[in-house]
């Protein structure tokens, strides 16, 4: 097992951007779960919820209706993003929580000089300040989406569900990180794609992971995210699935994809 101690973290943080914009194919479970598992292994973890649903916010058992700043006011009225940031109930895991008023941030944003970049500026005064940062992102190619892949350094991780017409729209998605790379990002690359939701019981879901193993066959990864019931719960509870069900199948499952995300960081380190 990768130990974070053996990784060198006196560096700006590793920043993924999570992104689908079909919805309902695991983005912030893997959100979560990622920053989670990260954060137990002794590093210091952000994740940034830009989707207005704020459904990372809740999953983390983190209020978005009690009166403090939200993203919205970073992105919007310019509060720096460290007063928005608040801690979580995992020893070392923050996040910038989202509200239902981000949904006017699209609109918003419109009139903004370079705001495909708000982001990407707000985390500069914070990037040295974490070892890895998390976006979670709306099921949309809007400029909430755009700005979480300016602001990234590492690429996107996407989440495919392993179901009928998994790849939907993904061209779409591929066609968006290109046009980001050419104009606002040119580190931006899909870092990762994991297959959620696998259902071992029907052949359906191996034709899924073939079909996106032709699509993206050095970006996928080798671990999968089966469908489990206390993945399902534990967002309910305010929880990440390594708090609510360490045994469970789904943490396994989020434990071993975590293990390869750090391996691959380390053979980028060494190869840099």
């Amino acid at each position: 097992m990768l130990q974070l101690d053996q990784m060198t973290t006196n560096q700006p943080a590793f920043i993924y951007t999570v992104a689908n914009q079909k919805g309902g194919v695991g983005k912030t479970t893997t959100t979560v779960n990622l920053a989670a598992f990260i954060a137990a292994r002794r590093a210091k973890v952000l994740i940034i919820d830009s989707d207005p649903q704020g459904n990372a916010t809740s999953s983390l058992g983190v209020a978005d209706d009690d009166g403090q700043a939200t993203l919205y006011d970073t992105l919007i009225n310019k509060v720096p993003l460290k007063d928005v940031i608040r801690p979580t109930s995992r020893e070392r895991l923050f996040i910038a929580p989202a509200g239902p008023e981000l949904a006017a941030a699209e609109v918003e944003m419109v009139q903004v000089m370079a705001r495909e970049t708000l982001l990407h500026k707000a985390l500069q005064p914070v990037i040295e300040d974490y070892d890895f940062i998390f976006i979670d992102t709306p099921p949309s190619l809007g400029l909430l989406t755009v700005n979480a892949l300016t602001a990234c350094n590492q690429g996107v991780i996407i989440p495919v569900q392993c179901e009928y017409l998994a790849l939907e729209g993904l061209g779409q998605l591929i066609h968006t990180v290109n046009l980001v790379q050419e104009n606002l990002n040119a580190e931006l690359q899909v870092a990762g794609v994991v297959m959620t939701m696998y259902d071992g019981r029907t052949n359906l879901a191996a034709d899924v992971v073939k079909e996106v193993k032709d699509y993206f066959p050095e970006q996928l990864f080798k671990s999968i995210i089966p469908r489990n019931i206390r993945l399902s719960e534990a967002p309910s509870y305010g929880e990440d699935i390594l708090a609510y069900a360490p045994s469970s199948t789904g943490c396994m499952a989020y434990q071993k994809l975590t293990e390869e995300l750090l391996s691959r960081v380390r053979r980028q380190m060494v190869g840099a």
